[in-house]
């Protein structure tokens, strides 16, 4: 898989170790190879799998023994991708929410990204959305139009940054800004208020569209449903963390678990428009992109919804 920080997680780990070689990217996935005595081998590739990313997932790790073909001194080094013609084999990460190291910077005044809404870093961020091809690299997303300020290159090329090669990394000099066709003043606010009047918003994000409108407006729920000919199929449900919408009237006791074991992800919405929420309108919303079967979960538990009376 690949979008998951193990490059530059695989360079920390040889490095660390004192191993020679190289890591990238390839269509199949991710390819290294380390050169170094026997031991040092060894404990790569059990820390390989032990300590991986976060957002990793290891299905398999295949090891062959090779010629020693690098000087000690040419040390270890990400390897640019390859990007030979065939089967694309690889799979991409999917978006994860904002990392705890992320919502720091996000809500400190001193750090250059306070209040930057796409701040993201190698452990988050946006990553299947925004993919046009693989190897997952830069030029091969829809950040490509986005040319990295200076000090963004810095943190994207230092082994001991939290973005060292983190794909998406922008910051308000270099990155995407947020805008609203009204030319408002600070769109971000305008936007909830327009929720929380029952309006329904068009977001348009580095992958796409989501239609979003406030969860505990029943006349702007019903607009959606019909806009978008969706009758019965749930709304995913966003909401700032887990525990709100798991004290919401329509969460009922089988599904709360499924909160606490996945918080960075959203669940679905029973059909119908929601009762009145207990947290802030512009702080739950629901959307019409999220969810991919009628009747079933398919971010959380993968659990049926009971079936609707008629």
């Amino acid at each position: 898989m690949q979008g998951v920080g193990f490059r530059p997680f695989v360079y920390a780990l040889a490095t660390g170790l004192g191993l020679t070689g190289l890591v990238g990217n390839d269509l199949d996935g991710v390819f290294a190879e380390v050169e170094g005595p026997a031991a040092a081998v060894g404990e790569f590739l059990r820390r390989l799998e032990r300590d991986a990313p976060p957002l990793a997932r290891i299905e398999r790790v295949t090891a062959t023994a090779i010629t020693p073909r690098r000087p000690a001194e040419a040390g270890f080094v990400i390897a640019p991708s390859e990007t030979e013609t065939g089967l694309r084999r690889t799979l991409v990460s999917a978006d994860t929410a904002t990392c705890a190291d992320c919502l720091r910077e996000l809500g400190d005044p001193a750090d250059r990204r306070c209040k930057y809404p796409f701040i993201n870093c190698t452990n988050c961020g946006p990553r299947f959305t925004i993919v046009r091809d693989v190897p997952y690299d830069r030029p091969l997303t829809t950040m490509a139009p986005f040319v990295m300020c200076e000090r963004c290159a810095a943190e994207y090329h230092d082994p001991a940054d939290r973005r060292f090669h983190a794909q998406p990394v922008c910051c308000p000099a270099c990155g995407p800004r947020l805008a609203l066709n009204d030319d408002a003043t600070d769109p971000l606010e305008a936007a909830a208020e327009l929720l929380r009047h029952g309006q329904i918003l068009a977001v348009k994000g580095l992958g796409g569209y989501h239609l979003a409108a406030d969860a505990a407006c029943e006349q702007a729920v019903a607009e959606l449903r019909q806009r978008k000919h969706r009758e019965d199929k749930p709304f995913a449900v966003m909401a700032a963390d887990w525990p709100r919408p798991r004290n919401s009237p329509r969460s009922t006791p089988p599904r709360r678990p499924c909160w606490p074991a996945r918080p960075a992800r959203s669940c679905c919405s029973p059909s119908g428009p929601a009762p009145p929420s207990p947290w802030p309108p512009h702080r739950a919303t629901v959307s019409s992109a999220s969810c991919s079967r009628t009747r079933r979960c398919t971010t959380c538990c993968s659990k049926p919804w009971p079936a609707r009376s008629s």
